[in-house]
C-alpha cells in the first residue's frame, strides 16, 4: 500500500493488531512498535527488512531490532489468536501443510545450510520454514511455523567435537534454544497440527492436505492416523500398492517348520499401473471451482479436469498389517487431462468412501491457495526479507508478516474497505 492508502485503513489495522498482539504486548510502546512492523511490511518498497521500513514509518532501526531480536514476547499467543480470527472469519475446509524456502547469501542466520530451495529452483544457501494454513477456496491464513533446523546446526548429530562445538558457537549467537534440535519436517508438521488440533481449537473435522514432499512419507500418513485426521496427500506414481480387491492368502502348511503368514499371492505394482489398468472408462469430469482467466471456451472460467476414484492398498513395508495380513484400503484420486497419454497426478485419501468425488477433488486442489498465501507473503508482504540472526527473531517476523497477510484478507473479504488489499 502506498502512505495515501494506508491513512483510511490505519485506525483499522490498529484495532486488529491490537486483537492480535494485546495477550501478548502489554506496554502502550510496545504494542505501537508492533502495530508500526505490520504496517511497515504492508506499505510499499522492495525491501522489507529493518532500515528501509524504519525509513518508510520515521521510527529508529534500533527500536525495530530491539523489538524482534532482544524484547521477551511470546510470538505462540499471536498465531494462537490468528487461529481463532481464521476459525471464525473464513471458515476453513482443510488444513494444508507446507513449507518455504528463505534464500541467504551467508551462514550466520538460525538453520542456514545448504539445501534443496524451492525459490531459487536448485539447491543453495537457504533456511527452511515449515507452515500450516486454515484454507477455503476463497480465503486463507498462515497461521503456525517452524523453523526447520538441519543436522548441520545440532552437535548432538556432529561426532567430531571440535566442529559440534563451532556448531554450540554459531547456535549460542543466534539464541537457539538448548531443546530446538535437528527434527525431519514431516515431524515439524506434527508438532504444529498437535498443538493447533490439541490446544487452539481446530476441529479434528478437518482434514489435512499436503503435497507429495510429506505424502510420499508412510511415516507423517501413519502419525495422521494415529490422530484420528484424516488427509488428502499428494503421492509420488511409483508408490507401491496393490489393488482394493486384493487380499492375503494362507498358504497350505507343508507340516515342517514355521507356520506360514497370510501374504499377498501377487507382486504389488504402483500407482501409475493400477491408473492406467483401470482406463479411461472410469474418468469422470467434475469442476472444483471457478478460476480468474476466461477464454471463449470456457467463458465461466471454470477450473476442471478429468478424475477418477480407485481403491488401492499401499504396500509399503512400514506400514502395519492386520491379523489377516492385509493392508488398509485407501481411495487414490487420479487426474488425467483429455488429451494427455497418461494421468498427470496423484493423491492418496483415507476420507469415507462415501465421500463425492467433487469433494475429494476440491480438497485435493486447494492447495492452490498457499501458492497465493506464498506469493502474498513473499511479494508483498516482505516474508523472506528478515536479515536478523535470532532464531526468536525469525519466528517473530513470519508471525507479524502472517498478521499483515491476515489484515489484508480482512479487507477483501470486507467490500466496505476504503483500500485496496
Amino acid at each position: 500500500m502506498t502512505p495515501e492508502e494506508m491513512a483510511p485503513v490505519r485506525p483499522r489495522l490498529e484495532t486488529f493488531a491490537g486483537q492480535m498482539l494485546r495477550r501478548v504486548l502489554r506496554r502502550r510502546d510496545q504494542l505501537a512498535t508492533g502495530e508500526a512492523y505490520v504496517r511497515g511490511l504492508m506499505l510499499d518498497g522492495r525491501r522489507k527488512s529493518m532500515d528501509p521500513m524504519a525509513e518508510r514509518l520515521g521510527v529508529d532501526t534500533q527500536r525495530l531490532q530491539q523489538f524482534m531480536a532482544d524484547s521477551t514476547w511470546d510470538y505462540e499467543p499471536v498465531r494462537e489468536n490468528l487461529t481463532h480470527w481464521a476459525l471464525e472469519r473464513i471458515g476453513p475446509r482443510a488444513v494444508v501443510i507446507d513449507d518455504v524456502g528463505f534464500p541467504k547469501d551467508g551462514l550466520d542466520s538460525p538453520g542456514v545450510a545448504r539445501m534443496y530451495c524451492g525459490a531459487l529452483g536448485k539447491t543453495g544457501n537457504c533456511q527452511i520454514g515449515v507452515s500450516a494454513h486454515l484454507v477455503t477456496d476463497h480465503a486463507s491464513s498462515a497461521v503456525n511455523w517452524r523453523l526447520f533446523i538441519p543436522e548441520s546446526w545440532d552437535p548432538d548429530k556432529i561426532d567430531d567435537a571440535v566442529q559440534a562445538d563451532v556448531v554450540r558457537r554459531r547456535r549460542d549467537r543466534c539464541k537457539i534454544p538448548l531443546e530446538v534440535g535437528h527434527r525431519e519436517k514431516w515431524r515439524l508438521a506434527l508438532d504444529m497440527l498437535d498443538q493447533m488440533y490439541d490446544e487452539w481449537g481446530v476441529g479434528t473435522d478437518l482434514p489435512v492436505v499436503f503435497d507429495s514432499g510429506y505424502g510420499d512419507c508412510t511415516a507423517f500418513r501413519l502419525g495422521l492416523q494415529d490422530r484420528g485426521l484424516s488427509y488428502v496427500a499428494a503421492v509420488s506414481e511409483d508408490l507401491s500398492a496393490f489393488p482394493g480387491e486384493a487380499l492375503p492368502e494362507l498358504p497350505e502348511y507343508s507340516g515342517q517348520g514355521r507356520r506360514p503368514r497370510p501374504r499377498y499371492r501377487d507382486k504389488p505394482s504402483n500407482l501409475r499401473n493400477l491408473a492406467l489398468a483401470a482406463g479411461r472408462g472410469n474418468l469422470r469430469r467434475v469442476t472444483w471451482r471457478r478460476g480468474t482467466r476466461k477464454t471463449s471456451g470456457n467463458p465461466g472460467a471454470k477450473m476442471r479436469s478429468r478424475f477418477m476414484v480407485l481403491p488401492v492398498r499401499l504396500a509399503n513395508k512400514d506400514i502395519p498389517r492386520g491379523a489377516d495380513g492385509s493392508v488398509p484400503e485407501r481411495l487414490l484420486l487420479v487426474e488425467w487431462p483429455a488429451g494427455e497419454a497418461e494421468p498427470t497426478g496423484y493423491w492418496i485419501t483415507d476420507l469415507p468412501a462415501g465421500i463425492s468425488l467433487r469433494e475429494i477433488v476440491r480438497l485435493a486442489k486447494i492447495r492452490w491457495r498457499i501458492e497465493h498465501d506464498y506469493r502474498e507473503l513473499n511479494t508483498g508482504l516482505g516474508l523472506k526479507h528478515f536479515e536478523g540472526r535470532s532464531f526468536f527473531g525469525w519466528h517473530r517476523h513470519v508471525t507479524l508478516a502472517a498478521l499483515a497477510q491476515a489484515f489484508c484478507t480482512e479487507l477483501r473479504l470486507d467490500p466496505k474497505a476504503p483500500a485496496p488489499a
